[in-house]
């Protein structure tokens, strides 16, 4: 039966991101696969990208074995979308929840539409790794608190280090380890063994506070005490249950079964904890969907456990007809407006990397809506080119000139 149930969820996965397979790159996927290339294993002692080091990896793998081919990175990306889906049903086995909302929660996790662009652009496949081994972390842990066993500490901890190496905001899985104590009494017993997790999480934020001065993660926007993170974090977490999440809070307190509500309350837990690292922007007041992924699990569990509710106590069309209409109006959106929307992101390079390939002699680049970076090493990546002019004191008449103006 879960054989079934593991296999029905990868297809609903691959349904939602099946298009993705015929999208191109995009913008900043170029220099960074250059850079995990040129880094190679060095990335792991790199101040700055070194607490990426699994996404660098990943891309220099995928480069190594199928060149500049974009349906190969995000058959991988999809891939590793479909073991965190997995690993969604997985936490069935924390007792507060159970495997008749797990599996509810990972076919809902698995089409949910909220996290796309951490499956629809290379560049935040951070967000997916940092959830394959931190959630994959945390069952290990549940597996100790509940059984003891001394492998299943360890494999916590081995994988805990590995989501450190994925995301900076990766130590925000601590207080997500806590979890069990504040819902199950008998458990905490146990608590001083989550006292090695919480060193691990102090040295990586400790790295990255070292490195501040040179970081260009502290003046890009992505980080700053300044950030008016009390109007980032409630924005976001409303636009989170929107409106998926709120009909299954509705579905529970009118309910009200005690299961169901406990289950609610560690979503929401669970959803506010995940968003608060990324609650630091300046850049924006709402955090970027990839960037939601982790705290997606949230919403899954309750849509999940509303769904259980309705299969258990309505007739079966209801259930069958409330997930029909999750299912459609989340794959429909993701093929339609998403993708047309990574499609535009991807037209301006798209456009220089075509004329590279049909043209001969160097390539004027008069106006290119990214930096200049992009386009050096889509051309060079793609094509093998090195002949971009972008000094128009340089250009001449044997020069191609090339100006994206959009649609």
């Amino acid at each position: 039966m879960r054989n079934r149930i593991l296999f029905v969820l990868a297809l609903l996965a691959m349904l939602a991101y099946l298009p993705t397979l015929r999208q191109p790159l995009l913008e900043d996927d170029y220099p960074n696969i250059a850079e995990a290339h040129a880094l190679g294993m060095h990335i792991i002692a790199d101040p700055i990208f070194g607490i990426r080091s699994t996404s660098f990896l990943l891309m220099d793998a995928i480069y190594r074995l199928c060149g500049m081919n974009p349906a190969a990175y995000y058959a991988v990306l999809i891939a590793v979308h479909i073991m965190n889906t997995w690993l969604v049903y997985a936490l069935g086995y924390w007792r507060p929840v159970g495997y008749e909302v797990s599996a509810w929660a990972a076919a809902f996790f698995a089409v949910y539409e909220g996290h796309q662009e951490g499956i629809m652009w290379l560049s935040g496949a951070t967000e997916p790794l940092l959830f394959l081994f931190g959630v994959g972390a945390f069952l290990c842990w549940l597996r100790f608190l509940y059984e003891g066993r001394r492998t299943w500490y360890l494999a916590a901890v081995a994988a805990f280090v590995v989501a450190l190496y994925s995301k900076e905001s990766a130590f925000i899985m601590v207080p997500l380890f806590a979890l069990p104590f504040v819902f199950d009494a008998k458990l905490r017993g146990q608590i001083f063994w989550l006292t090695p997790f919480g060193i691990l999480a102090a040295l990586a934020v400790g790295h990255v506070l070292y490195t501040r001065t040179y970081s260009f993660r502290f003046n890009d926007g992505s980080f700053s005490l300044h950030a008016p993170f009390w109007i980032t974090w409630p924005n976001s977490f409303a636009r989170l249950f929107w409106v998926w999440g709120l009909l299954a809070v509705i579905t529970i307190l009118l309910s009200k079964p005690a299961r169901a509500v406990k289950v609610l309350y560690i979503g929401l837990v669970w959803a506010g904890l995940a968003l608060v690292p990324y609650s630091f922007l300046t850049y924006t007041t709402r955090i970027p969907s990839r960037q939601t992924y982790l705290a997606s699990v949230g919403i899954a569990l309750i849509a999940g456990s509303a769904l259980a509710i309705l299969a258990q106590r309505r007739p079966r069309w209801v259930v069958t007809t409330a997930f029909a209409l999750i299912l459609i109006t989340n794959v429909g959106y993701l093929w339609t407006r998403k993708r047309a929307q990574f499609l535009e992101r991807a037209a301006p390079t798209e456009q220089l990397i075509a004329l590279a390939r049909t043209t001969k002699g160097p390539i004027y680049v008069q106006c290119f809506p990214r930096p200049a970076l992009v386009a050096d090493w889509a051309v060079r990546l793609t094509t093998g080119r090195t002949d971009l002019i972008w000094d128009p004191a340089q250009s001449h008449s044997a020069a191609v000139t090339f100006c994206y103006k959009g649609k």
